[in-house]
């Protein structure tokens, strides 16, 4: 094999001519023997897509120790390991390998049934080889993987392209290349270099190198006709596997691990700053030195919200098992839910989403623009007897249109005499029948491109202008058109040829606008009132996909409807700008589906790309969260974070209110945890300051700790307020940290209205007994305040609702009676806790109501900022 072999690609297959490439490969029409095909395989390898590996239970385990907050955690269990705090350290690596443990499992499952979906892009191709140098060629079906460059192979109607492959003949050409460009119709194809400049009846074939009509491309189908092709490339080289070894890179950081990294970066700065700060404060003030860092690193472990892994990873688990058992949908990386949940913008491509991938009629034009069903009617008989004469396997899409809108009893009407099939270069059929009542005469009936009808009917130049521009308007719209024509001619017995398709009279044009999906309409109602705004990135003509949209009701205001091009000589700041505004980009090539996803993701929005092709990949890893649905190309699928049962807009609804009651359960607890917690660290060390004894002991730090976080656990199992569906659940670090400073001072502020409830119920006691009833005093009020945090911060939720109390409820109320009942319990003594005087609970009602009370207006007004209101 020359070295010629190894440096060829499609793009210089397609630039060269049919012998040239011939020559390059070292192959001729015959094909190779079997003895050099062996050799080939051998050098180049099998006519496979890279080997997916599925991640080992220890890389999914260290995968989930690289999370953030994990890391954190670490921290805190090794300082509290260093100061013999032995307990608190067990718990907290008790709840890391939980978390760990938990995320693994779940992500484990979703490779598994991401395995049971990987199916290879055809198992089988027909080749012509050789038994030996004067043998004659043989065609025989082998294994796809074993085809090499240089092999002959011949491609029929429902055929996968096996490999890049290089026409050498056809008729009657047609493949679909959606996978790939995301055109929506089949592009024709021919063997002849004449073939670039040659105009396509069916529909554009794209730019670059998939417009190239002599190149076909694995991953794409034979719609129509049949070809014989030199494969040009295998395996690796392969555009199909180009795309697939985009997803072996680092993709970007997505929303999720984001907001992560910003709110572990908040905690670990009041980590670093607490203890130092509680120490120093104790030696300056109260003359207390290394004593007190027990306390403060106590302290340090009561801000960390330790269960948070777990109550993540739960969320997030419980959301995704929820999507496989109710709507088949897949979640691979748990941590894409909650992206899901955070989508504001949903690009997406027209085809196979909004409409179903194929035409039907939208009526017949007579020559004056009026309704003319006698168009559609002769249409329909041109289609119904050139499939059953030249016996074509079925219909293509817009025969098939055809034939679904017109009258049966008006076909059978007619007796086929002849067909003259389409081909890409007349770019028109013919059918020749019999009419009832006429007999000796034949009737040709001939229906196609608009330019290639009307050029071969009996027309004044004006008129036939007047024709072109009103087929031109209604393209405009958005629709196809089909120029239909008759003739008349004596009966005859020899065959009929292209050359009888002259004077023709013109009977009309047929418009055909794309099927929409059932689905679609309902879904872009849903997906807009939950704040999600739909972008169309498609291949597709920008009429068509603009005529979609109308269809659907999407509004396209100015500068809604953009070729892709335009945004070539764009800044990304520029592109971002644009894409904010518009809804259609059309005429996308893979790079802009991509650019486009990472200028709106750089516009501050959480971005989710729906693609199903090889030319998805690169805006599926782009976006914030890549979705495919199950039959997409295996690398779409692979590529994808969340994989749908099917392609519907419906799915990706469900996936998202999913992903937002996730998520704001998630967010619920950040708000509930952190605020409590900051309120506490506040108020220690405002009682450091005014108090001979340490506010709380070590151990009751860490048991009031160990309660709260116990019960947070039950926000994972949560139902939140719909409310939560209408925006989208996005963990800002900075509006978190606004609302947890807020809230947090609300609660040191009720901290410190108890201090002087303590200390009024403390006068007249021995001093004996100060230490431990103000223990006791706070240790009580601290678990009612944060049970009442738990259900008054609630995302949506009303003060007084008709609902049971579920889980949150319960755990609130629980952790209320143990704060009541603990100090003075048996217990109580052992945590240095003592029974408290019944004054403190009657002053304890009034602090606990006039907290209540200012946690619902600080909420009030919270919504009202969050919603635009004043």
């Amino acid at each position: 094999m020359p070295e010629a072999l190894a440096a060829s690609d499609s793009g210089d297959a397609g630039a060269a001519t049919a012998l040239q490439v011939l020559r390059r490969l070292d192959t001729g029409p015959r094909g190779l023997t079997e003895d050099e095909a062996a050799l080939r395989l051998a050098r180049v390898g099998a006519n496979t897509l890279p080997d997916r590996e599925d991640a080992s239970w220890p890389r999914l385990l260290l995968r989930g120790l690289r999370d953030p907050f994990t890391a954190v955690l670490l921290c805190l269990a090794v300082v509290s390991a260093a100061v013999s705090a032995w307990s608190t350290a067990c718990v907290i690596l008790a709840l890391v390998v939980t978390s760990t443990v938990l995320r693994a499992s779940g992500e484990h499952r979703a490779d598994r049934s991401m395995a049971h979906l990987r199916e290879l892009v055809a198992t089988t191709s027909t080749v012509l080889r050789r038994a030996g140098e004067d043998a004659a060629p043989v065609a025989r079906e082998i294994p796809v993987a074993d085809l090499v460059p240089g092999d002959i192979v011949r491609l029929g109607p429902g055929d996968l392209v096996p490999a890049d492959v290089r026409l050498l003949r056809a008729r009657g050409l047609t493949v679909h290349q959606s996978a790939l460009t995301g055109e929506s119709v089949p592009v024709a194809k021919q063997a002849a270099d004449a073939a670039k400049h040659a105009a396509d009846a069916v529909g554009p074939g794209g730019t670059g190198v998939f417009g190239q009509p002599q190149l076909c491309f694995q991953g794409s189908s034979v719609a129509t006709g049949s070809g014989t092709a030199v494969v040009v490339d295998t395996g690796g080289r392969t555009r199909f596997a180009a795309a697939h070894d985009r997803t072996a890179g680092q993709r970007e950081a997505s929303a999720f691990d984001r907001s992560v990294y910003g709110i572990s970066w908040i905690l670990i700065r009041f980590m670093l700053l607490t203890p130092p700060l509680v120490l120093m404060t104790n030696a300056a003030l109260r003359d207390r030195g290394l004593e007190t860092l027990p306390f403060a690193v106590a302290v340090a472990v009561g801000l960390t919200p330790e269960m948070l892994p777990v109550v993540v990873t739960t969320c997030l688990a419980r959301g995704a098992a929820l999507l496989a058992r109710a709507h088949g949908v897949i979640v691979k990386r748990l941590p894409a839910l909650h992206d899901l949940g955070a989508v504001d913008v949903l690009c997406l491509d027209k085809t196979g989403t909004l409409t179903q991938d194929r035409p039907v009629v939208e009526r017949g034009l007579d020559a004056a623009g009026a309704d003319g069903p006698e168009a559609v009617r002769w249409a329909a008989v041109n289609a119904w007897w050139t499939l059953q004469i030249a016996e074509l396997p079925e219909p293509d899409a817009l025969d098939e249109a055809v034939l679904d809108a017109a009258d049966e009893d008006d076909l059978m009407a007619y007796d086929g005499v002849a067909a003259l099939p389409f081909d890409p270069v007349r770019r028109l059929s013919t059918a020749v029948v019999r009419t009832p009542g006429r007999l000796g005469t034949h009737t040709l009936v001939v229906k196609g491109a608009v330019e290639a009808v009307l050029e071969r009917c009996a027309l004044r130049p004006e008129e036939a202008r007047r024709l072109t521009d009103l087929a031109d308007r209604a393209a405009r719209e958005g629709l196809r058109v089909l120029a239909v024509a008759t003739a008349e001619r004596p009966a005859r017995l020899r065959d009929y040829t292209p050359a009888d398709e002259r004077g023709l009279d013109f009977r009309g044009f047929v418009t055909l606008r794309d099927a929409l999906a059932p689905t679609a309409a309902p879904a872009l109602a849903a997906l807009a009132d939950r704040g999600v705004t739909v972008k169309i990135l498609t291949g597709d003509h920008p009429g068509t996909a603009a005529r979609a949209c109308r269809d659907l009701g999407i509004a396209l205001g100015e500068d809604a409807v953009v070729t892709a091009d335009r945004t070539d000589g764009l800044t990304d700041a520029e592109l971002a700008g644009l894409a904010a505004r518009t809804t259609v980009f059309a005429r996308c090539t893979p790079e802009h589906k991509a650019r486009i996803s990472a200028a709106l993701r750089t516009g501050g929005h959480t971005v989710g790309f729906l693609g199903d092709g090889v030319n998805d990949v690169s805006a599926l890893w782009a976006a914030d969260v890549g979705i495919a649905p199950r039959d997409a190309t295996d690398v779409a699928r692979e590529g994808a974070d969340v994989v749908l049962a099917e392609k519907d807009l419906t799915a990706v609804d469900h996936a998202i209110s999913v992903g937002r009651l996730s998520g704001g359960n998630i967010a619920t607890y950040l708000r509930v945890i952190l605020s409590s917690n900051l309120g506490n660290v506040v108020a220690m060390l405002a009682a450091g300051l005014l108090l001979p004894f340490l506010p709380m002991l070590p151990a009751q730090v860490l048991v009031q700790n160990l309660c709260f976080d116990t019960v947070q656990l039950a926000f994972a199992y949560d139902r939140p307020h719909p409310a939560v569906l209408r925006r989208p659940a996005v963990l800002d670090p900075r509006a978190l940290l606004r609302f947890i400073t807020g809230f947090g001072l609300l609660n040191a502020a009720a901290d410190l209205a108890t201090f002087g409830v303590l200390a009024l119920a403390l006068h007249g006691r021995g001093p004996g007994d100060d230490e431990a009833v103000f223990h006791s005093g706070w240790f009580t009020e601290n678990l009612i305040t944060q049970s009442l945090v738990m259900l008054l911060l609630r995302t949506g939720r009303r003060l007084f609702e008709d609902r049971p109390p579920g889980p949150v409820g319960w755990t609130a109320a629980a952790l209320a009676v143990i704060g009541l009942v603990l100090p003075p319990s048996p217990l109580g003594p052992l945590l240095g806790l003592t029974a408290l005087p019944p004054e403190y609970y009657l002053l304890l009602t009034i602090v606990l109501a006039l907290y209540a009370g200012a946690l619902v207006l600080a909420r009030t007004r919270h919504e009202r900022q969050l919603t635009g209101q004043d």
